[in-house]
C-alpha cells in the first residue's frame, strides 16, 4: 500500500497556540476551556516557553509559516504576553518574513488598546467570535458580548492596523427562524470582513446543551438557511472555499488550509493538539496535557504521541482535504501520506459514478450532493483503504 514515505523538509509548517481560559464557559463550547477572568499570565508564558523547547526540536530546522492562537479566549492575555512570546518563537524556531499569526477574540475581552498592542506584537490576523449579532441569540448562547460590542470590536480591530479580520457567526441556534439567522449573516456583511466562518451550531458531548438540549430548527430548514446564505455571501464578493469558511480574493485563512492540506502543525499550550512528520517519514499525532493546573507544573507536557498507519494517514488526507471546495491534488496524496493512490482507483471511480466526487485537472473533489454527505464518502473511502491494509 505504500510508496516513499513523506519527506518533512517538503512540508509547511505550523503552530497551534492554545489559551485555556474564558471569563465563562458557553454551554455549546467543548473545546478545552475553563472559567477564570484573571488567568495567570506570567506563569503560563513560563510554561508555554519551556514546552517552546521541545516543539522548537520537533521542527527540525523548518520555519513557520502560520501561528494561530486559540482557545479559550486568547485576547484575555495582554499585548506584552504575545510580544515575548512571538519574539520566543521566531529565536528558537523562526518565523517566515510573511508569517500569518492569527489571534481569536471575544468581543467581551477586547478594547482598542489591546487591539493596537497585539498589532504591534506581530498578530496580523483576527479572529472575532462574534456568534450572533442578534442580542436574544447571544443571551442564549451564554456570549458576555451585546451585538455594539462585536461592532466595536471590528472597528478597534481596524483602527489597530488589521487588514485580515474573520468574523466567527453561527446559525441554527435555538429559535432561530431561517430569516433571522440571515437577517444575522446580512449584519454580518455590514461590517465588513475579509473572511467569515459560517457554521451550524450542533450540540456537543459533554456541554451544557448536550446535557439540556435546547429547541433547534429541523434538517430542512437548515438546509434552506445555508442555501440562501450562500447565494448572499456569493453576491457580497466571498467565495466558498471550505464546508464552513468564506473569503475575499487572497484572504482565505492560511493556518487552517495547511491543516485541511494535511500539513505540518505543532502544538503549544494545554490542551494543544499537534501533527509532525519525522526525518525517518513517520507521521505522529500528539497532544499536551489537558489541564491547565497539570500544564503550568509540567516538565514536558506531551501526552498521547501516536504514530498513524498507512490507512489512517490516507483517511486523514481525505479527511481533511475533502472539507475544501476546491479538493485535493493527486500529486500531493503519495507525498503527503506514503500510499499509492492506485490502490484504490476503483472506490474512486465509483464515488465519482455516483455523483460525490469529481476527478478533473488532475484534482479529487466532493460534488455539492458530496460535501452534503462527506461522511459517506469518508466512510466508502475507509472500506476501500481497509482492504489493501
Amino acid at each position: 500500500m505504500t510508496s516513499p514515505l513523506p519527506d518533512p523538509a517538503k512540508l509547511p509548517l505550523s503552530l497551534y497556540i492554545h489559551v485555556p481560559w474564558c471569563v465563562r464557559k458557553c454551554p455549546y463550547c467543548d473545546f478545552n476551556s475553563h472559567e477564570n477572568a484573571d488567568p495567570p499570565e506570567q506563569t503560563y508564558l513560563e510554561a508555554l516557553l519551556r514546552d517552546l523547547d521541545t516543539e522548537a526540536a520537533r521542527a527540525d530546522g523548518r520555519t513557520l509559516q502560520t501561528i494561530f492562537i486559540g482557545g479559550g479566549t486568547p485576547s484575555l492575555m495582554s499585548a506584552h504576553f504575545y510580544d515575548r512570546l512571538l519574539a520566543a518563537i521566531d529565536d528558537r524556531i523562526g518565523l517566515a518574513d510573511n508569517a500569518e499569526i492569527t489571534l481569536e477574540a471575544n468581543p467581551g475581552a477586547s478594547d482598542q488598546a489591546r487591539f493596537d498592542g497585539y498589532r504591534e506584537a506581530g498578530i496580523n490576523r483576527l479572529s472575532i467570535g462574534v456568534q450572533s449579532l442578534d442580542a436574544d441569540k447571544l443571551a442564549a448562547l451564554g456570549r458576555i458580548h451585546d451585538p455594539q460590542q462585536a461592532r466595536d470590536a471590528v472597528g478597534h480591530a481596524r483602527r489597530a492596523g488589521f487588514e485580515r479580520i474573520n468574523l466567527d457567526l453561527m446559525h441554527g441556534l435555538p429559535g432561530q427562524t431561517s430569516q433571522q439567522a440571515l437577517d444575522d449573516l446580512a449584519r454580518a456583511l455590514d461590517l465588513g470582513p475579509d473572511h467569515l466562518s459560517w457554521y451550524e451550531l450542533t450540540l456537543e458531548p459533554n456541554t451544557a446543551f448536550w446535557s439540556r438540549p435546547p429547541a433547534l430548527p429541523d434538517p430542512d430548514q437548515i438546509a434552506d438557511t445555508e442555501d440562501a446564505g450562500f447565494a448572499l455571501l456569493a453576491d457580497a464578493g466571498f467565495r466558498r472555499y471550505e464546508i464552513s469558511a468564506f473569503a475575499h480574493p487572497d484572504q482565505a485563512c492560511r493556518h487552517n488550509l495547511n491543516y485541511w492540506q494535511f500539513g505540518d502543525y505543532l502544538a503549544l499550550g494545554a490542551g494543544a493538539h499537534g501533527k509532525i512528520t519525522g526525518a525517518d517519514g513517520r507521521i505522529c499525532r500528539y497532544q499536551k496535557t489537558r489541564q491547565p493546573d497539570h500544564y503550568l507544573n509540567a516538565l514536558d507536557p506531551t501526552r498521547a504521541m501516536q504514530a498513524l498507519s498507512p490507512a489512517e494517514r490516507a483517511l486523514e488526507f481525505f479527511l481533511n482535504g475533502l472539507r475544501l471546495i476546491d479538493g485535493v491534488a493527486r500529486a500531493s496524496y503519495a507525498p503527503r501520506t506514503g500510499n499509492r493512490l492506485d490502490l484504490i482507483s476503483e472506490d474512486l471511480s465509483q464515488l465519482v459514478s455516483d455523483g460525490l466526487l469529481t476527478d478533473e485537472n488532475g484534482r479529487l473533489a466532493c460534488t455539492a450532493l458530496g460535501i452534503r454527505h462527506l461522511n459517506s464518502v469518508l466512510a466508502r473511502l475507509e472500506q476501500g483503504l481497509a482492504r489493501h491494509s
